[in-house]
């Protein structure tokens, strides 16, 4: 069973750049998520900030990641470099972790996440194009599902820290915070000393204008179809805050409010990396359309569970829907951008999505505060079955076997 589960995961063909990618990712989302997990709760509790205005902040923070990936990639697809953008994005978010136990306002923390997600946005496209870069096409579903499973590891560890930290130091968030500041500059270590970006290929044109709408245009229609698709799904998956504030309003203890993150994290780990390697097998929109029937089914749970295990499983079915979805995008972006197009590709992708979260994240905040919790996830039901329809009508343009690709013989060396 075991030669069969490494056989299918195909982890020992994976380059080791990509793993070095992923603990990068874990790294820093340890650092991440120990901050955000209790960030909403802060904001709430102790800086009496409004449920709109977690949403705000929420919603402006992932938007601004999203305008900052499109011109990041688009530069790194001008030099034909990766590795260099990745590093000051990552070592921008480490510095700038300092600042969270430094805020005093909310205006102070809504500048420190902005900032945050600015680094966030100048590493994310070019780290993206760089996972595509190093990873065989056969091998594309897995190698970023095993980042995102290495990524979510962190976002499950980050959350257990604050767990940890909150109860011996009776909910000292400060304290958190500085302690979080330790995992970010140690990414930005590993980056540094364990990535090797590979030379770029000599039959690749270069690009001089990336976001010109002749390269633009270049991205073709299927690539354009995945981005649409992808942003009605991203009106149906708003902020992970208000999960965390839909545990504070069944009454979950303070400090074990971060579970919530953990739960979630536990189900996106453990599918993500299986869920892309499947996708190898038999075609991204199969699992797709899988992923968008679970978050239907948690929004549905979250909008009227009303113990603690109803709750839990809303949650975790959330996570799980997370590992069927956001490498699979990730990957089919890969699969349909041209090669010296993929960072301008991945940053389009994200800024046309971020604009999405941000629609959708003030969007739940206004229906929480108006109508309660479960009008805000029975109106992310809905966006996710219109996404399951839009995903239907685009696999009629999109290869029955997008993604799919034959394994390689069980002979073929490393």
């Amino acid at each position: 069973m075991v030669d069969g589960s490494r056989s299918f995961l195909r982890w020992r063909e994976i380059p080791g750049g990509v793993w070095a990618v992923g603990v990068v990712s874990l790294l820093m989302d340890i650092s991440s998520e120990m901050i955000h997990a209790l960030l909403p709760l802060y904001l709430v509790t102790v800086l009496g900030a409004s449920t709109l205005t977690v949403g705000i902040i929420e919603g402006i923070a992932e938007a601004t990641t999203s305008m900052v990936k499109i011109f990041s990639g688009a530069l790194s697809d001008r030099l034909g470099k990766r590795k260099v953008l990745a590093v000051v994005g990552y070592g921008l978010a480490a510095f700038t972790k300092p600042v969270f136990p430094l805020a005093p306002s909310v205006a102070w923390v809504a500048g420190a996440r902005f900032i945050d997600r600015v680094g966030k946005g100048i590493r994310g496209a070019p780290r993206d194009a760089l996972v595509a870069d190093l990873t065989p096409p056969e091998l594309r579903g897995a190698g970023f599902g095993l980042r995102q499973s290495l990524d979510t590891v962190g976002a499950v560890l980050g959350p257990l820290c604050a767990i940890g930290l909150m109860l011996l130091t009776a909910n000292h968030f400060t304290f958190v915070f500085w302690i979080a500041v330790i995992p970010a500059f140690l990414s930005v270590t590993v980056l540094i000393v364990g990535v090797r970006e590979p030379d770029r290929p000599a039959e690749l044109r270069t690009v001089r204008a990336p976001l010109s709408r002749a390269e633009l245009s270049r991205l073709g229609l299927t690539y354009w179809l995945i981005v649409g698709v992808a942003t009605i799904f991203t009106l149906a998956r708003f902020s992970e805050a208000f999960l965390i504030l839909r545990a504070q309003a069944a009454g979950f203890p303070l400090a074990l409010v971060p579970a919530v993150m953990v739960v979630m994290n536990i189900a996106y780990t453990l599918s993500s990396w299986p869920a892309g390697a499947l996708s190898d097998r038999i075609g991204r929109p199969v699992v797709l359309l899988a992923g968008l029937a679970t978050l239907v089914a948690a929004d549905i749970l979250l909008a009227f569970a009303t113990g603690v295990v109803a709750l839990g499983i809303g949650i975790a079915l959330w996570g799980l829907h997370m590992g069927l979805t956001q490498g699979l995008f990730a990957s089919l972006v890969a699969d349909t951008a041209p090669a010296e197009l993929r960072g301008t590709g991945f940053g389009m992708f994200n800024l046309v999505t971020g604009m999405a979260t941000l629609v959708s994240s003030v969007l739940a905040g206004i229906l929480w505060d108006v109508a309660g919790a479960p009008a805000t996830f029975l109106a992310g039901a809905g966006f996710a079955l219109l996404a399951m329809a839009a995903l239907q009508l685009a696999r009629r343009v999109l290869p029955a076997n997008a993604g799919a690709h034959a394994p390689r013989p069980a002979a073929t060396p490393r």
